[in-house]
């Protein structure tokens, strides 16, 4: 039963839930209340005193609306609505007072601040301060901390709004970073001086209303209004985060998170968030062609010749479809190949997921469903390497009580968790306890790496027939961006990988994570000079995630639109548009001129994909629980920064591959 009070804000009566504070029933009333501390994800600290507000009736003195609940007013003397004032004499004065006393020891380095066009601290002193100081003391100086290579610090430039402390806390999981002192000596540092031990690090440098946590790679290489801003889809995990593309001129300089509640509400991990340097290193920038043994550089005419003459003459031909292809390019790609009487397969890695049955490859559950959840169970996942944002969804449903056991060897995931087993035989045991667990919304993750095994479909059998038992809902957590759009088209065959490794000539869209054997013709489709360029005999140099318009659809079913911030490099051309012209050359033209025909012929066959931004409802149709094996689980993700492509091209991502590497290494005490 919900509490609604009336409430009038500044002449406005409106009708608010009695459990809201203050600054949201602002929010609900269209009034802006300024703010450091408070953030609506976060817990309320009531630290900062600049969202003060004037309660009629109340204390003569004004009150913190981030801490204060409309159930706490008092109603006027005759039983009327409580009044509360946000532009009165009184909140005035107050707002400008805690301005002064914010930039007493503020440094004035505001043309030298990264921050500078987007600090919360220079648009509210604008907006609510004075133009004058009446303290001349000498400001006060702070040593900065070192937290890694990604977060740079200006620690006398800290507020102390603590937003990086309960961020690191609440959301990341770790406790490194701590307020110590009172008073004047009060300051932000991270435990015995270690540097943050997060993926998730980076959301602290969105969070600093102040220019005391920067970007360190992207440091002094740009001004907020020098960038163009495309929204987009990031594709680093295939969690599908939405993502601004910020760009300056043909150079990606930075991404930042866009806020998406169903999705990874307002946070992206730090491979998301820092990978933009690997798209500037080791691309293919023009085709190639292998000479007697070595690669060449060739014109497209020449490299799209050899390419069809190559398909034309196959005995057999064999499609792949990469993690990172968008759902055009593996349409493109399959129209091309089975035209030739070839055959297609995106389960790059062996996972058994079913073809045709999308409540097996994806489930039933939304990523949302995890917050209403008591009882979540975890199957062969790391997520806090498979799905960072997501694992820290699952961690604010711990917060809030829910149960989370594992199954799978024992990893940190930043909460409790039962751990229920290693292998195979504590699948089963689970499954015989299933029944005894319905209440509370129960939903079971199964990660990859227990679909890649040999048992894969009996594991995926057996767990679906654990959500029957339980009620539970199924998400089915993939690691490849591009698999689910993959196989919404039907990329797929019935002899999986092992057909077309059989295959004398492959055409390779930008699958890296696979050895392709001797002997076999390999038409490489690509952004990056990665492990399948070097097996390539025709290099045909494609468009990166953000260079091409694409669908992609995220681990729960949902097709997202990735939108173009740029252009590729070089002679490198958009994937559609290659299969386009190499279906030409082949004598099999495709019948599209353009993105946009081809994504029509794409909905008329998967009509469910021209439902941008929507998970589509997934009729349960269960696979038979054939004979488990008996070996352990194992996950699917050994090096969290350098699982893809652009990954590994990116310096700063072998940087901290190095560095998570040296963390896990055992430490020996100098004795």
């Amino acid at each position: 039963m919900s509490d609604t009070r009336k409430i009038i804000i500044d002449g406005n009566e409106l009708e608010v839930d009695g459990a809201m504070t203050l600054i949201q029933a602002c929010e609900e009333a269209g009034i802006e209340v300024p703010r450091f501390c408070y953030h609506e994800r976060l817990s309320i600290a009531g630290n900062c005193r600049m969202c003060l507000v004037e309660v009629v009736g109340g204390p003569p003195k004004p009150a913190a609306s981030c801490a204060m609940q409309v159930r706490d007013l008092r109603p006027g003397p005759e039983g009327q609505p409580p009044v509360v004032k946000t532009n009165s004499p009184m909140v005035k004065k107050a707002r400008e007072g805690v301005m002064e006393f914010l930039l007493i020891n503020h440094p004035l380095d505001c043309p030298i601040c990264d921050q500078g066009g987007e600090c919360d601290l220079q648009d509210q002193a604008m907006a609510y301060g004075v133009d004058f100081s009446r303290f001349r003391e000498p400001k006060r100086a702070v040593t900065d901390l070192d937290l890694g290579p990604l977060v740079e610090t200006h620690m006398t430039r800290c507020i102390s709004c603590t937003r990086c402390v309960r961020f690191t806390t609440e959301v990341a999981g770790i406790t490194q970073m701590g307020q110590t002192g009172r008073g004047e000596d009060a300051e932000i540092t991270s435990y015995l001086g270690e540097t943050l031990n997060s993926n998730m690090q980076g959301n602290i440098i969105d969070l600093c209303p102040v220019g005391a946590l920067v970007s360190k790679p992207y440091a002094f290489t740009a001004r907020p209004w020098e960038l163009t801003k495309t929204e987009s889809i990031d594709v680093m995990d295939a969690l599908g985060s939405n993502i601004r593309v910020d760009t300056k001129g043909r150079e990606v300089m930075r991404f930042l998170p866009r806020n998406h509640d169903g999705v990874n509400e307002e946070w992206i991990s730090d491979k998301t968030r820092f990978v933009w340097d690997g798209l500037r290193r080791q691309r293919l920038d023009r085709p190639y062609v292998r000479e007697n043994g070595k690669l060449r550089a060739a014109s497209w005419p020449e490299a799209l010749g050899k390419a069809a003459d190559a398909i034309k003459g196959a005995s057999k031909l064999g499609g792949l479809v990469g993690d990172l292809a968008p759902v055009e390019a593996a349409f493109a790609l399959k129209q091309l190949v089975e035209g030739q009487g070839g055959i297609v397969e995106c389960r790059t890695d062996g996972a058994k997921l079913p073809a045709g049955n999308r409540s097996g490859y994806v489930g039933n559950a939304c990523i949302e469903d995890i917050d209403t959840s008591k009882n979540i169970l975890i199957v062969g996942a790391n997520l806090r390497d498979e799905a960072p944002v997501l694992n820290a969804r699952v961690r604010k449903a711990w917060a809030a009580g829910a149960n989370v056991g594992l199954i799978g060897p024992k990893v940190d995931l930043t909460f409790d968790y039962l751990h229920m087993g290693t292998d195979r035989a504590a699948l089963s045991k689970a499954m015989e306890n299933a029944a005894s667990v319905t209440e509370g919304n129960p939903l079971i993750i199964l990660g990859q790496g227990a679909l890649t095994e040999a048992d894969g479909a009996a594991v995926l059998g057996q767990v679906m027939a654990m959500c029957e038992a339980s009620g539970s809902k199924l998400l089915v957590l993939h690691t490849a961006a591009a698999r689910v759009g993959a196989m919404d088209v039907g990329a797929v065959n019935d002899g999986g990988m092992d057909a077309v490794q059989d295959a004398d000539v492959i055409y390779n869209l930008g699958a890296d994570e696979v050895e392709i054997g001797e002997g076999a013709f390999v038409i490489y489709q690509g952004s990056h000079g990665d492990r399948g360029a070097h097996r390539a005999d025709v290099i045909l140099p494609g468009a990166a995630y953000t260079e091409e318009t694409g669908l992609f659809v995220n681990t729960e079913g949902r097709p997202q639109l990735a939108i173009r911030a740029g252009f590729a490099p070089g002679e490198a051309k958009e994937n559609w548009a290659i299969l386009r012209a190499l279906s030409a050359e082949v004598g099999a033209q495709q019948p599209w001129d353009s993105i946009a025909q081809l994504r029509q012929a794409l909905v008329a066959e998967v009509p469910h994909l021209a439902k941008i931004d929507e998970v589509p409802e997934n009729a349960w149709q269960a696979e038979a629980a054939g004979k488990l094996g008996k070996a352990d689980f194992r996950y699917a993700i050994k090096d969290f920064y350098l699982s893809n492509p652009i990954a590994r091209a990116s310096e700063l991502m072998a940087e901290l591959s190095r560095g998570a590497k040296a963390r896990a290494a055992d430490q020996i005490a100098a004795e």
